[in-house]
């Protein structure tokens, strides 16, 4: 009892309360709520005090917000020079955050910074896409529009089939599968954005056919009409379920329209996106393009 009613008392025990605040909170208790805040609210947080930057600097509380599988992860992002440099779980989840690019620059991928979670996109110079030799069906055109910083453009063709493939070693989660599409030329002029419509033709006569594969037996197939020119739509082709980040799971998909007695054209290929399916439903990150 006396030493509960003196702990509130001054040095002489005259009866005047000390002042408490934030920062006399242990800081490992601190640690125990940010523990379920997301990233963005434990960063706020650590504004708050040094007691609160400290326990915001704690690799349990940050490796908390990271895939299982985030030294795959950062051996993908870093280069050899990088990865002799030890780094913190905040640090490196701040590193996964970033665009990281791989295989030549034609794939990258990144963590969705709100709750750590994995996205990917591959782009179009990945694909095998037929005829794109040909300069009379395709080119590869400059524009600000796409985070690889060019697209493949299809003039006119009589054979649409545009395939790819991904072996990668995902954190386990369901995943939706995405192509970036763009009906039209985008370009600018007077710093305005306009479309160009020159040759879209063909799209509306029958539907594009979408497929997902991947190496453990899972599949997915739907068919969808191109339209809305002047703006990037993202078709989504099917999910797939990763059940361990442990063993690459190979990913292939595939669109195409091959009737051949009508010629399409007038249509940007720019990327496939891969990311969580519950990001469905949410709206999508600026990165996300």
């Amino acid at each position: 009892m006396g030493a509960a009613a003196s702990s509130v008392l001054g040095p002489e025990g005259d009866g005047v309360a000390q002042e408490t605040g934030l920062g006399d909170l242990p800081e490992s208790c601190i640690a125990e709520v940010m523990l379920h805040l997301d990233p963005p609210g434990i960063c706020k947080l650590a504004k708050l005090s040094r007691t609160f930057r400290g326990a915001a600097s704690g690799d349990f509380v940050w490796k908390t917000k990271l895939p299982s599988n985030y030294n795959y992860l950062l051996e993908k992002a870093s280069d050899d020079k990088e990865l002799t440099v030890p780094l913190t779980k905040k640090e490196i989840f701040a590193r996964l955050c970033r665009q990281n690019p791989f295989d030549g620059g034609t794939k990258e991928f990144w963590l969705e910074k709100h709750r750590g979670r994995f996205c990917m996109s591959l782009s179009s110079k990945s694909f095998l896409i037929t005829g794109i030799d040909d300069r009379r069906y395709w080119n590869y055109i400059p524009t600000e529009e796409s985070r690889f910083v060019s697209v493949a453009y299809l003039q006119q063709i009589w054979w649409f089939e545009v395939v790819g493939e991904i072996q990668f070693c995902f954190p386990p989660g369901t995943y939706s599968l995405y192509f970036r599409l763009y009906l039209g030329r985008p370009s600018r002029r007077l710093g305005r954005r306009i479309c160009n419509t020159e040759h879209i033709h063909g799209w509306d006569i029958k539907p594009v056919r979408f497929q997902l594969w991947t190496s453990d037996g899972q599949h997915s197939l739907c068919q969808c009409t191109i339209d809305d020119p002047g703006c990037w739509i993202r078709y989504h082709v099917g999910d797939f379920e990763v059940m361990s980040s442990d063993i690459p799971i190979k990913v292939k998909f595939s669109m195409e329209q091959i009737d051949c007695t009508h010629t399409k054209g007038g249509l940007c290929v720019d990327s496939v996106l891969i990311y969580p399916k519950q990001l469905r439903q949410e709206k999508f990150s600026p990165l996300v393009m």
